[in-house]
């Protein structure tokens, strides 16, 4: 049963990235990051009036910087969204657990147990193959820029997850992270959006059903997701979990070939196959010895929702 959760949360989440992508052809992409944290403010309100918690807490600028750098991630992966083929673009975001992975060998090796993890090393090494055979194709197409901005979006999502793990070591739960990052999101998504553009006026669009359904998709499918993906970390195997959400790739593939006919050749399938099988690696490296029920509130992935 936590495969099936695990596997609903990853189709959730490539449909997210699809919703993205669409409303990106009527919406600024902070307008975009504003409307998905309204969605899911109002969403994790009535979640925590539900369930009786509260939203107090006595971590202000943990969570501050969280949101900080979690926003700031958030905003360069929906840019990344709409310049990139969407397989493509959530590759790299699958990136962050490489880099998580590094810099834990890296600080292990510099507290003066210079240990090196040679396969783990190996891995990170391929990532970094599988990120070029994955990028060429965008490189020669002059979307370059919306690669670079993938990647600058994985580093710092892997910065946003090592916060979300202390703030779980706190005590924090998970509901109150989620809620204050996406009150984040409002906050700088209204201040992006009402900055003046190119013309010198704010960059709010107007509405219709269409285009609102899918600022609603957005906001929807990313909490579906989050709610699918912790209650796969509460019941299932951490390993096996972790490593299922690499199927998003796959959905977030068939979704582009359905919805804009992406046909990728084999420097982009293998190269995704790389950053797969790499990111697989360092899942296992970051989370073997992580309990089931800390990774219910460190999982890189579930968090940024």
């Amino acid at each position: 049963m936590a495969s099936l959760w695990m596997l609903f949360a990853s189709f959730a989440f490539a449909a997210m990235g699809a919703a993205v992508k669409l409303a990106s052809g009527y919406y600024s992409t902070s307008e975009i990051v504003m409307y998905r944290g309204i969605v899911g403010t109002i969403m994790l309100l009535l979640l925590t009036r539900h369930q009786g918690g509260t939203l107090r807490t006595p971590f202000p600028k943990e969570h501050l910087w969280r949101s900080f750098v979690g926003v700031i991630s958030l905003w360069l992966w929906f840019y990344a969204i709409g310049k990139l083929p969407l397989a493509t673009a959530v590759t790299l975001n699958y990136l962050a657990p490489i880099w998580i992975a590094l810099y834990l060998a890296w600080m292990g090796w510099w507290r003066g147990k210079h240990h090196v993890e040679w396969p783990m090393m190996a891995a990170v090494g391929a990532s970094f193959v599988g990120v070029v055979l994955a990028l060429q194709p965008a490189v020669e197409s002059h979307q370059w820029l919306g690669g670079m901005v993938g990647l600058a979006s994985s580093v710092l999502s892997a910065m946003a997850y090592m916060q979300v793990r202390r703030l779980g070591q706190i005590g924090e739960p998970e509901y109150r992270v989620v809620f204050y990052f996406s009150l984040m999101q409002v906050v700088f998504g209204l201040v992006g959006t009402l900055a003046p553009g190119e013309a010198g006026q704010p960059s709010l669009h107007p509405h219709s059903w269409y285009s609102a359904a899918l600022l609603l998709a957005v906001g929807v499918s990313a909490t579906m997701a989050q709610m699918a993906m912790t209650r796969a970390y509460r019941v299932g195997s951490v390993l096996v979990v972790a490593n299922l959400q690499y199927t998003g790739i796959i959905f977030s593939s068939l979704w582009g070939m359905a919805l804009w006919g992406d046909v990728f050749d084999w420097h982009v399938w293998l190269g995704m196959g790389v950053i797969l099988v790499s990111g697989v690696a360092a899942t296992f490296y970051n989370t073997r010895r992580t309990p089931r029920t800390e990774a219910v509130r460190t999982d890189p992935i579930a968090s940024e929702l």
